[in-house]
């Protein structure tokens, strides 16, 4: 991992790497959203990233190793993006995040069902969603990105969003 170094302290060096407006959304959708190329990226983003900071943002995260890259087999033109360990291991990161939020912000309930569901289920949920991430991200990337493998915690969060969403009006 290459990055800039201010100092050795462990906070200011995992804030040079995820600090910036939107490393951690593109992990977030590729993480939650199984969005592994770069239109279902760009337009399924609900904050509405632009292309070039996408752009930017997905060649960032590969030098630094926390994304990989391969072709995509069923279209010569695409690439799948897949999380590395590294970023695997911040699902327990992005859970606290997301609990922080939901306990201080005025967040969307549709929005914030995943973080209420990963703040109930505790470390052997996310232990459960690391190793299914694995599995699509690492193991199959290509399976993984065309939706025939799919992962329990991935689908019952989903599937939470999902039924919140079409219940509730404040689906932002």
């Amino acid at each position: 991992m290459d990055i800039e170094k201010r100092s050795g302290c462990p906070i200011n060096l995992t804030m040079e790497v995820l600090g910036d407006r939107w490393s951690l959304v593109v992990i977030r959708d590729m993480m939650f959203g199984n969005r592994r190329h770069f239109r279902e990226l760009l337009s399924k983003s609900v904050e509405g990233i632009a292309s070039n900071i996408l752009a930017a943002r997905l060649k960032r995260l590969v030098s630094l190793g926390l994304i990989s890259k391969c072709d995509d087999p069923s279209h010569s033109q695409k690439t799948i993006y897949s999380l590395t360990e590294p970023a695997i291991q911040l699902v327990p990161v992005l859970a606290m995040i997301g609990s922080w939020g939901r306990q201080h912000l005025p967040v969307s309930e549709a929005l914030s069902i995943r973080a209420q569901l990963l703040e109930e289920g505790g470390q052997q949920m996310w232990d459960h969603f690391m190793d299914d991430l694995r599995q699509i991200h690492i193991e199959d990337p290509v399976g993984g990105a065309s939706g025939r493998r799919t992962s329990p915690v991935l689908a019952q969060l989903t599937e939470a969003f999902e039924r919140v969403r079409r219940g509730s009006p404040d689906s932002r």
